[in-house]
């Protein structure tokens, strides 16, 4: 009896390490790396959703917010290509030294937002997350499905391989990438979900066949509606069990009308409503516990006011996926408030 007493505080107090505490905690994570692709700019990502207000938005939601900064990335000197893939090394560390950050943030109580930088660093961030919360579940919203192997992809770029590295079902078609033997595959393909897929790589589609990976297309979301993927999507990954979810969001999800910031922009993407749409519901489940913002680029808005946008919609987004609702955020009159009498008018 005592036993089953102590078993039952250790699962209760290891989900509230997961999902509980971090109730009206939120720490911020910049992550300025760009060496998973090959345009400059994306490093200017972090510093860029800050300067769009994303601290005092939150802060205004009732949350405690910890902007613990940007975490600093060294660059290797001699980092030569494995195949044809580029910067493998110095992508693998920057991973390392940001999935120990993650993994502190959550250890620690807080929702964890990782301010990126390019998509290669959804490695650190789900592998850190997973040391807090090993049955986590993954949602991705991105114009592209970044599943690809460096055996099957096009330009080498790890951004665009970084799902690949976190699956226990590709373990076998990974070859040895140098930079990441601290590494180890966790997640399985029933445990991701896609949404927003416009752009995939003939690789990265015969994965997503062959592993059954559930994945909504911008066909999907026309055909279905928003509403029903993300019920569709919710039931697939809760149903069994409620678990924490890490929330992995390229900008280039959206139409490049909305975000035109960023370095690989796919016509027909997500309308403003849809992603607002897809992270409230997000919110309303309670178990968000780590988001990640990648791909705004700075540098590629064509003018101010397309940087503007950009940076405007990505703190939307995480406000949105934090609470804030199209209904106003329902903080600062939790009641009616009442006259009192010497607030009375008197003649």
């Amino acid at each position: 009896m005592a036993l089953r007493g102590a078993l039952s505080r250790l699962l209760k107090s290891t989900f509230s390490s997961c999902q509980q505490n971090r109730s009206h905690s939120v720490a911020i994570l910049g992550a300025p790396f760009s060496k998973g692709q090959k345009r400059r700019g994306v490093e200017h990502g972090p510093k860029a959703i800050r300067d769009a207000g994303l601290v005092e938005r939150l802060s205004n939601l009732d949350y405690a917010v910890h902007d613990f900064g940007d975490l600093t990335f060294k660059h290797l000197e001699k980092d030569e290509h494995f195949m044809h893939v580029p910067f493998p090394r110095t992508v693998g560390r920057a991973n390392k030294l940001l999935s120990g950050a993650v993994s502190g943030a959550v250890g620690a109580g807080h929702t964890c937002i990782m301010l990126g930088g390019d998509h290669s660093l959804a490695i650190g961030s789900v592998e850190g997350h997973a040391q807090q919360c090993p049955d986590l579940c993954l949602i991705w919203v991105d114009a592209h499905a970044d599943i690809n192997t460096p055996l099957t992809s096009p330009s080498g770029n790890l951004h665009g391989q970084s799902v690949a590295f976190l699956l226990k079902d590709l373990q076998d078609k990974m070859p040895e990438v140098p930079g990441f033997s601290w590494l180890k595959p966790f997640l399985s393909a029933r445990d991701l979900v896609y949404i927003g897929l416009r752009d995939v790589d003939p690789g990265e589609h015969i994965i997503l066949k062959t592993l059954g990976i559930q994945y909504f297309s911008m066909r999907d979301i026309d055909r279905m509606g928003i509403q029903r993927v993300m019920e569709v999507t919710l039931d697939h990954l809760l149903a069994r069990k409620q678990r924490p979810i890490h929330l992995s969001f390229d900008i280039d999800a959206f139409d490049p009308s909305l975000a035109p910031a960023t370095g690989t922009p796919v016509n027909g993407g997500l309308t403003y409503r849809e992603g607002i749409y897809l992270t409230e519901e997000i919110h309303n489940t309670g178990l968000l516990s780590v988001m990640d913002v990648v791909e705004v680029n700075p540098t590629l808005g064509a003018t101010p006011e397309a940087i503007e946008a950009t940076t405007s919609l990505a703190v939307d987004v995480v406000a949105s996926a934090l609470g804030q609702t199209r209904e106003g955020a329902h903080i600062a009159f939790p009641n009616i408030p009442e006259p009192k009498e010497d607030t009375e008018l008197r003649l």
